[in-house]
């Protein structure tokens, strides 16, 4: 006897994506099979005309807690993302405190299984101050891996000379995970470009792809001297993707949801604001880039970088302006639609949102359906269409960027280890989440 039998689906495999009924039991993939009979599990569910995915991990969210729990709670963020279709989040350390310790790990741990509507880890935030102990706190209980930021944006986590980058670099084995902006590019060219200006046009000026491309180069240089696997995180320029495709032996590479259907100016005259995020949402050349980026494979990696602000935050006047957008439950629906358009594959969505997480953070037991897998499951209509609207999100921010947009794919269930988390935009309790255990401890 199975748990859980989803039937009549077509399911994306490792092998290839045809129909096949999947059996479930404690938590785990134990059968894929052509028929399995209903009567054969305590719950069985049809998934005639629907698509079964891997479960969608989302590799860079900010969920805000503790620290600004005004914007975003590790419950809201983590019920938005169970809404969206994703079963696993990996969230960031610029929240306040910054999460650079094992107590601050520890309370970011505890606060996520008080409402974990989703599976969870943490990225640790790699200091000068803190890198000779990330040999060992890289491995502690729910630690996806290492972030920095070699430019500034929300919160005080900056590491942006060359001598800080390699303090963390040579210390420890596991992944680390960058946003590459140049710090000292864009101070300058805040003083000698942006000056008094208040247009939000400016940011993507302000925030330069030069200054981007100079970050990421020397990123690359300092992860070969030490032999450290890099992952660069929201690429946005033609230069910097050009650039990591001939030094794919040591750098993977993610790209946005945002940066893949927004572009400037439009975006800045449509949205103002709203549209705001580092790196800029840029021009069209860049953006198309970023998909020949997917269509050659030297992207991994799709994330959301869901980093959510207030409305009222986000109407102040430019540059006072917080940069960052909500992104969790949009991630799947605003793909699917790419893929009808034809701008991808749902393998290469797969692979991009199930493999490419599980390959480059050696996840443990997730990331594909096959047996003895985590029974995480996106299960989606790719012909249903739908509207996405601001009163759908359940980001305690309560607002998307995509408000008004119509899409053709939607996420129909959330299956988290066999729980029917989600169906049909109701969440179904309790939550279930539980830290994600990972394969590479060093």
């Amino acid at each position: 006897m199975y748990d859980l039998i989803l039937k009549n689906g077509i399911c994306v495999l490792p092998e290839g994506t045809h129909a096949a009924d999947i059996g479930v039991k404690d938590q785990k993939i134990i059968a894929i099979l052509p028929n399995i009979p209903s009567d054969h599990a305590d719950q069985t569910l049809d998934c005639t005309g629907l698509h079964i995915l891997p479960g969608v991990i989302d590799t860079q969210v900010h969920f805000r807690e503790p620290g600004m729990t005004h914007k975003e709670t590790l419950e809201t963020g983590m019920k938005a993302a169970a809404l969206g279709g994703v079963t696993a989040i990996f969230e960031m350390p610029n929240t306040n405190p910054l999460t650079t310790t094992p107590e601050a790990l520890q309370d970011k741990l505890d606060k996520a299984a008080q409402g974990a509507w989703t599976d969870y880890a943490f990225y640790f935030g790699g200091t000068a101050q803190n890198a000779k102990n990330l040999r060992e706190w890289e491995n502690l209980k729910g630690v996806c891996g290492i972030k920095i930021f070699m430019g500034s944006s929300t919160g005080d986590l900056l590491v942006a000379t060359d001598e800080e980058v390699a303090a963390v670099l040579s210390n420890g084995k596991r992944i680390v995970a960058v946003h590459a902006e140049d710090e000292m590019m864009m101070k300058e060219n805040k003083i000698k470009i942006l000056g008094d200006s208040t247009d939000v046009k400016m940011h993507p000026v302000w925030r330069s792809e030069e200054g981007c491309l100079s970050a990421t180069t020397r990123l690359v240089n300092i992860a070969r001297k030490y032999g450290r696997r890099i992952h660069v995180l929201h690429i946005t320029t033609r230069q910097e993707m050009e650039f990591l495709a001939k030094n794919k032996d040591i750098a993977s590479v993610e790209v946005l949801a945002n940066h893949l259907t927004l572009h400037a100016p439009e975006c800045y005259e449509r949205l103002g604001t709203h549209a705001q995020q580092n790196p800029p949402i840029r021009e069209k050349h860049h953006q198309m880039a970023l998909w020949r980026g997917i269509d050659d494979g030297t992207v991994d990696i799709l994330g959301s970088d869901h980093a959510p602000h207030t409305l009222e935050e986000k109407a102040g006047v430019y540059p006072s302006t917080p940069s960052g957008t909500p992104g969790v439950q949009t991630l799947v629906p605003i793909m699917l639609n790419h893929i009808n358009n034809g701008k991808l594959t749902l393998e290469r969505f797969v692979d991009l949102t199930a493999y490419g997480p599980n390959r480059l953070h050696q996840i443990a037991s997730k990331g594909r359906i096959a047996h003895g897998y985590d029974a995480d499951f996106t299960v989606v209509d790719m012909k249903a269409k739908r509207t996405i609207t601001n009163a759908q999100q359940a980001s305690k921010c309560g607002w998307t960027p995509f408000d008004g947009v119509n899409v053709q794919g939607w996420p129909k269930m959330t299956i988290i280890r066999g729980n029917i988390v989600m169906r049909d935009d109701e969440l179904l309790g309790p939550p279930v989440g539980q830290p994600v255990a990972f394969r590479e401890i060093l």
